[in-house]
């Protein structure tokens, strides 16, 4: 499986795979994946407006 379809189905823009195992770890694990996905995009996001916007001369 690749990488963008695994990102696409943890924020449940793809549909998941109806033969992976559904256990109450792998729920955990998906949701501490999708808190740790949207935390390196709001980072990345600031750091860009940080550069581009709040820049000191």
């Amino acid at each position: 499986m690749g990488v963008w379809r695994q990102i696409a189905e943890y924020f449940y823009i793809k549909k998941r795979d109806p033969d992976a195992p559904n256990t109450q770890w792998m729920r955990y694990m998906h949701g501490i994946n999708r808190i740790s996905i949207f935390m390196f995009l709001v980072g990345i996001i600031f750091l860009i407006l940080r550069i581009f916007f709040f820049r000191r001369l």
